[in-house]
């Protein structure tokens, strides 16, 4: 082998080396252009035509329970007994309810109520779950066993037995009893999630080399571990959104829900199942709107997954 390496090095000579003009940037050349995570991920997402058709679909629909009731001269709560049980017409898009009250009014007004228990339920769920998981998974050892004991013990409480006791507590059922009632007991998966992430990624070199610095634990955690769960986490939060619109409309449909005169997709359908056989289009147009908003969000989030997973980057 020595000899074959004394017999390459000896034909060798200045002449076999050949100058590269400054003018040349050929070496410089690069295949593919250098570019971030989150700008890889917009990319690829962008491919999936059926994520962005359920993006702009949640978009138009965001769009019309903000500016839906400009459009209508009518209020929610108005009530016109003239007009009880009207028809889809040019004054009223959607018809009227059994009150006489614009169903296309209501049904924006009501949309807010679901996306904003769905969109806040969720990200309140992540947040306090994404922290609860990260100390469990950091500490480990004792810490670990009792904060994952905790958890067990609180999701083998029923959901629904924790909202009757919370709302017959608080004597009212509006959107912040809502919002509490649900997510007492809805960090519980992101933590269980977030703390098995975790359990992979603090023993890798980038955390030894920040607890040998003197870096804190908290500091660790928000800097380091976190970021590095972050598209685990906003994929968490787009399946959990309408996770939360469905409880929602479940709990007004049993008559658990928001209370009267504000509105909510679910309390609508409630309503209008007492009269479905004779005025169908009533629980029509709210059922439409919870079906389409959750598909929209499931869909999405298969999208997102798709293009933040980087095992799947081409």
């Amino acid at each position: 082998m020595s000899d074959v390496n004394t017999n390459t090095m000896a034909t060798l000579s200045p002449d076999s080396f050949k100058p590269i003009p400054a003018a040349d940037k050929s070496a410089e050349f690069m295949a593919r252009p250098k570019i971030t995570y989150w700008s890889d991920a917009w990319r690829r997402f962008k491919q999936n035509k059926v994520a962005l058709v359920a993006g702009v679909m949640l978009l138009l629909l965001i769009l019309m329970v903000i500016f839906g009731p400009m459009l209508s001269p009518y209020a929610y709560d108005a009530i016109n007994r003239d007009l009880r049980h009207a028809p889809p017409s040019t004054e009223h898009w959607f018809g009227t309810d059994e009150l006489g009250r614009d169903i296309f009014t209501r049904i924006c007004v009501g949309g807010r109520v679901s996306i904003a228990i769905g969109i806040c339920g969720a990200l309140i769920s992540a947040i306090v779950g994404t922290l609860y998981g990260a100390i469990s998974a950091f500490a480990g050892g004792a810490v670990d066993n009792i904060m994952m004991r905790i958890v067990e013990i609180l999701n083998s409480v029923p959901y629904l037995l924790v909202i009757i006791l919370l709302q017959l507590y608080l004597r009212e059922r509006n959107l912040g009893t809502m919002l509490i009632a649900l997510t007492i007991t809805g960090w519980l998966g992101s933590a269980r999630m977030v703390r098995g992430q975790l359990l992979a990624l603090k023993n890798q070199d980038f955390v030894l080399a920040a607890r040998t610095l003197g870096v804190s634990p908290m500091r660790i955690i928000l800097s380091h571990l976190i970021p590095n769960t972050m598209n685990i986490i906003i994929i968490a939060i787009t399946f959990d959104i309408p996770g939360y619109i469905f409880a929602e409309a479940f709990l007004s449909f049993i008559g658990i829900g928001i209370e009267s005169p504000m509105t909510s997709w679910g309390a609508m359908t409630s309503i209008a199942q007492q009269s479905f056989l004779f005025y169908p289009t009533e629980m029509l147009f709210p059922s439409l709107m919870i079906a389409i908003t959750m598909l929209s969000f499931v869909l999405l989030g298969d999208g997102l997954r798709d293009a933040l997973d980087p095992r799947l980057r081409d």
